[in-house]
C-alpha cells in the first residue's frame, strides 16, 4: 500500500502519523526545516504554540537553509519527512517538480512576512553607501568576465574608503544567498550593456558571470549561521555583513545598517519596497501530513494570529505584509490551495504585493542620494 493511501487513512481515522523515523520510533511532533531566517520566527511560534497546547509536544524547527530545507521536505511523504519548509525565497521548478517526483504531490505554498537583504557593520565602523554595481564589483569572482583585482573598497569606487574588502555573508545553500544573487548582484551585473547582450547570447555565461562570488578571502562564507556574522562583524570594524533584516534589528546597538541606493535597510523601506534588498519570506506545508500530524493545522494558524503588523514577530524583525496579501495568505492556510508548477513559473502575488505596496506607500526607488 502506498504511503498516500496510509497517510489518508490515518487522517480519516483521526490517528496520528505513525511512520518510523531514523531511529525506529514514531513522530508524534511537528517538524519543519530549512531557512535560517524563516527561523526565529519558526521558534516563536513554536513557542507560543506550545503555551496554548500544553498537552501537544514542542515543534520541532531546524535550521538547514532554505535550498537544504526544501530538499529534506521533497524526499517523500511520511514520519521520516518533514511537514514544512521554510524558506527565504520561492520554492524553484526544479525543486518542485523532485516533490513530485518524490510523491510529495500536494504542497501548500503561504508567504509570511516580508525580510530585507541588510548589509551592516559594527556600531561605529566602517560605513559606506553602497550601490548593487559596487556590491557586484568587490564580491563577483570575475566582474563583467573580467579578473577580479579589486582588493579595497576605494579600488571599487574612489568615493569609498580604501579599506580592505572582507565581507562575510550566507553559504549557497541559503536562501538569503540566492535574494543576494537575484536583488543585488545581477542587478549590479545588468549595468554593464554587454552583460544584457551575455544574457541574450549565452545564459548560463551570464548566470556565472553575475552571480558567481569570489574565494579568495574578501568573501568569507559563514553556514547557515546569521548570528555568527554578527559576531565577526562585531569583532572587526572594517568588516561587511551580510544577513537577514531581522538579525539587524534584533542586535540594534550592536551593529548598524548600511545604505543601499541612499536607503536605509529599515522596517518602512523594506514593506514599501523602497530598499533594493526586500524580500519575501514563505514556508511550505505538506497537505498529506496535514490531519495526520497532531497540531499541524492549528501551528499554521499560529502564525496568523503572529503576522500582524504591532503583533509578536514583527517585535523580532518580519516586516507585515500588505493588507490584501496578508488576507490571500490567511485565505491560503484555511482552504490548503495546491501549489502547482505554473504558480512557481508566474510570480503574479509577488508582483501584486509589490503593486499595492507602491500605491499606498510611493514608487519605490526614490533614495535620498
Amino acid at each position: 500500500m502506498k504511503i498516500t493511501h496510509v497517510l489518508a487513512m490515518a487522517a480519516a481515522a483521526g490517528l496520528m502519523l505513525t511512520g518510523c523515523d531514523s531511529s525506529g520510533g514514531t513522530r508524534e511532533s511537528i517538524r519543519a526545516v530549512g531557512s535560517s531566517t524563516v527561523y526565529p520566527f519558526a521558534k516563536l511560534v513554536s513557542e507560543s504554540f506550545s503555551r496554548s497546547n500544553p498537552g501537544m509536544r514542542s515543534p520541532l524547527i531546524e535550521s538547514t537553509g532554505s535550498g537544504g530545507g526544501i530538499a529534506l521536505f521533497c524526499k517523500g511523504v511520511g514520519a521520516d519527512t518533514p511537514d514544512m519548509a521554510n524558506a527565504s525565497r520561492r520554492m524553484k521548478v526544479s525543486e518542485f517538480e523532485t516533490c513530485q517526483s518524490n510523491g510529495v504531490n500536494d504542497i501548500t505554498e503561504i508567504q509570511v512576512g516580508l525580510d530585507g537583504i541588510a548589509f551592516a557593520s559594527a556600531q561605529g565602523g566602517i560605513m559606506m553607501n553602497l550601490t548593487p554595481e559596487i556590491v557586484y564589483k568587490a564580491l563577483a569572482a570575475n566582474p563583467y568576465g573580467k579578473e577580479q583585482t579589486n582588493e579595497t573598497w576605494a579600488d571599487v569606487d574612489p568615493s569609498l574608503p580604501a579599506t580592505p574588502i572582507l565581507v562575510y555573508g550566507p553559504p549557497s545553500t541559503s536562501g538569503t544567498r540566492d535574494a543576494l544573487k537575484e536583488l543585488v548582484l545581477t542587478a549590479g551585473c545588468e549595468t554593464d550593456p554587454a552583460m544584457e547582450a551575455l544574457k541574450d547570447s549565452d545564459e548560463d555565461a551570464f548566470e556565472r558571470t553575475c552571480t558567481e562570488v569570489r574565494s579568495d578571502g574578501k568573501y568569507v562564507d559563514q553556514g547557515e549561521q546569521d548570528n555568527l556574522i554578527v559576531q565577526k562583524i562585531q569583532g572587526n570594524k572594517n568588516a561587511v555583513g551580510i544577513f537577514g533584516y531581522s538579525y539587524l534589528e534584533e542586535n540594534e546597538g550592536k551593529v548598524q545598517g548600511l545604505p543601499m541606493n541612499g536607503v536605509e535597510p529599515t522596517y518602512d523601506n523594506i514593506a514599501s519596497f523602497k530598499y533594493p534588498g526586500a524580500r519575501p519570506l514563505y514556508i511550505y506545508v505538506k497537505l498529506a501530513h496535514l490531519q495526520a500530524i497532531p497540531g499541524l493545522q492549528a501551528y499554521l494558524d499560529q502564525w496568523m494570529d503572529m503576522w500582524d503588523r504591532d503583533g509578536p514577530l514583527a517585535k523580532i524583525g518580519l516586516v507585515a505584509l500588505p493588507a490584501g496579501t496578508m488576507e490571500e495568505m490567511a485565505s491560503r492556510i484555511k482552504q490548503h490551495p495546491k501549489l502547482t508548477a505554473a504558480d512557481l513559473e508566474n510570480d503574479s502575488v509577488l508582483e501584486a504585493e509589490r503593486a499595492e505596496a507602491q500605491t499606498a506607500n510611493g514608487a519605490p526607488g526614490e533614495a535620498a542620494e
